[in-house]
């Protein structure tokens, strides 16, 4: 059973990231949009974290785009169509609200 877990809020402001990081399954995938994309900021905890995790790990590409970060190669860029169909490949979708 895999499970897409859904981060909306900035890893800098509270402890959501390294809550979902611990809980995260071999199968199990992560989206970050909204202000969890400062995740993919280079030379961070969370970027470190992240890169070196080996979780599947996606991004909303507008609010990447919006925040002006790049796309780091272990990291996938989507679209809200693509989102959509993470929603529907994953048993589960859990959002860290």
């Amino acid at each position: 059973m895999s499970t897409l877990h859904v981060l909306s809020h900035s890893p800098f402001g509270d402890s959501r990231l390294a809550s979902c990081l611990r809980i995260l399954g071999d199968h199990d995938a992560l989206l970050l949009c909204g202000d969890a994309a400062y995740a993919l900021q280079p030379g961070t905890l969370p970027f470190d974290t992240l890169q070196a995790g080996g979780c599947k790990v996606f991004v909303l590409a507008e609010d990447a785009q919006a925040r002006a970060l790049a796309i780091p190669g272990w990291a996938e860029a989507v679209d809200y169509p693509a989102f959509v169909e993470l929603s529907i490949q994953h048993d589960k979708v859990n959002s860290w609200l």
